[in-house]
């Protein structure tokens, strides 16, 4: 069933992985924040959105919740796009909500693709190694028309983590290591299977932190549970069947995220104390979205940007 599954046409494979490398390279740096107030005259566009500060149980669109903890706050779906917007990204009419350190300003996007019931026969047959080869092939079909541009090409380094189901939970997950223009990049999905669809969890954090910051996303991840009638052990004869499978979900579920992202425009990625060009063409304008939130200068006091 593997193979089947894995033996589609390249230029098919091609896009997926290029779909789903545009996603993974929204990264962020951590903030050295030192205040998680802002005054009202000094906040900006961003802050004023309608915020809804943790501890507090978020709702998703009225499909699932989500337990905000302290120290994050939340945009619910309409909220959500707005920030998107405002980040240079394109919504995709599927978010369901927007969750945001407080202080180190790492965020988590997530969306529902009402796609059906996926079933969950491919969990042993997740071959990371033809997936990975998938990746790269499509990289390599991106990286002629970047050179082209001027861009620097982009060289799939490995899984960060290996695509993997559990079984308990039925999440799967999976993050893709990269590197372009002497900067190392990593994506980082979820997708929380549903009676119904997908739950599809994108974490926007930079490759020096990420690490730190999966236990809490993971243990924040668990906090998430489907409304009475749409989790997946709710399956009912008749339902809607998904037209893939697991391993599609983890070429292609990201592909259409490339579009509200902005598959041609640039990939601008933060660095602590510097703006650093890295992946032109690939992407929205997406990596300023920290320098567009005040923060409180520790030695004067007072507020200043990034």
């Amino acid at each position: 069933m593997a193979d089947s599954r894995m033996n589609s046409s390249s230029l098919v494979r091609s896009l997926l992985a290029i779909g789903l490398l545009c996603l993974g390279f929204l990264s962020v740096g951590a903030q050295e924040a030192t205040g998680d107030k802002l005054t009202q005259v000094e906040r900006s566009p961003l802050d004023r959105l309608p915020w809804i500060m943790g501890p507090t149980n978020a709702s998703l669109a009225g499909r699932a919740t989500l337990q905000v903890p302290a120290g994050f706050r939340f945009l619910a779906a309409d909220p959500a796009r707005d920030f998107l917007k405002a980040t240079g990204n394109r919504p995709s009419g599927e978010e369901t909500g927007l969750l945001m350190h407080v202080r180190d300003r790492w965020w988590v996007i997530l969306e529902f693709d009402d796609i059906g019931y996926v079933k969950d026969d491919e969990k042993k047959d997740l071959d990371a190694d033809k997936l990975l080869a998938s990746y790269r092939e499509g990289t390599e079909a991106m990286n002629e028309s970047r050179t082209q541009r001027g861009a620097p090409p982009i060289r799939i380094v490995g899984w960060h983590v290996a695509p993997n189901f559990n079984d308990l939970t039925k999440n799967l997950e999976w993050s893709v290591e990269a590197e372009s223009g002497g900067g190392t990049f990593v994506n980082y999905n979820v997708r929380l299977l549903g009676r119904k669809g997908v739950t599809k969890v994108t974490l926007i954090e930079d490759r020096a932190q990420v690490d730190a910051t999966l236990p809490q996303f993971r243990e924040i991840l668990r906090s998430h549970r489907y409304v009475e009638g749409e989790s997946y052990a709710e399956y009912r004869q008749g339902d809607r069947i998904a037209q893939y499978g697991l391993g599609a979900l983890v070429l292609g579920g990201a592909a259409a995220a490339a579009a509200k992202f902005g598959l041609f425009g640039p990939v601008v990625l933060f660095a602590k104390k510097a703006w650093k060009l890295v992946a032109a063409g690939v992407v929205g304008i997406v990596m300023w979205i920290k320098s567009l939130f005040t923060r409180r200068d520790r030695h004067e006091g007072g507020w200043r940007r990034s």
